[in-house]
């Protein structure tokens, strides 16, 4: 795994400085037709951007992570919901998602190459495995405690995001197999390689 550090020094989030203690981390797919982590590092280190801000964002086209806050300021990946902000207590990671992409609404999608678009998405899924493997040990999280390692639908299910769909809807949407049940085991199927 690669880390690139490339925080976003001009955007709102990152200069009001605000910090949290990290009690979990929160997976995310970006939504959009876009593989390219640059396009988000350059388009969202901008001072009048004030609409999001994430921890990292995990390049489609190689898997390159780029790290776009420090690990314990506050970000806003995912608004909030009736019991308050994931925002607070956990970090935010965006996979990006294949070019070929069409989306036809917030969480539905057409894809004319899903052969490409499943290497895409085996790519970011390992890449985010091993990345939340090593954050949750900085971290001292056991990821299969409950509510440690969530996806923003999840987030959003227990009252702390916004009513977003990821990344289940982009894993369903290209047929994988998938689940965050299954991610958070391989979090810890890697945490323990790391042991032998």
């Amino acid at each position: 795994m690669r880390i690139v550090e490339s925080f976003l020094t001009k955007n709102p989030c990152y200069t009001a400085g605000e910090k949290i203690t990290v009690k979990g981390l929160m997976l995310h797919s970006v939504g959009c037709a876009q593989q390219s982590a640059s396009v988000f590092t350059t388009g969202w280190n901008d001072e009048k951007y004030d609409a999001a801000c994430v921890h990292a964002f995990i390049d489609g086209n190689d898997g390159t992570v780029y790290q776009t806050l420090p690990w314990d300021h506050r970000a806003w990946h995912c608004a909030s919901g009736e019991k308050g902000s994931g925002n607070s207590t956990h970090i935010g990671v965006e996979m990006c998602e294949p070019a070929c992409l069409k989306y036809i609404d917030d969480f539905h999608f057409t894809c004319e190459d899903k052969e490409s678009a499943k290497i895409v998405a085996r790519r970011t899924y390992d890449v985010a495995v091993e990345l939340f493997a090593a954050l949750c040990r900085k971290f001292d999280l056991d990821p299969l405690k409950d509510g440690v390692i969530i996806s923003h639908w999840e987030g959003y299910r227990r009252g702390i995001a916004s009513s977003h769909q990821d990344p289940e809807h982009f894993w369903n949407g290209m047929g994988l197999p998938y689940t965050m049940d299954g991610f958070r085991k391989a979090v810890r199927e890697k945490m323990d390689e790391g042991k032998k």
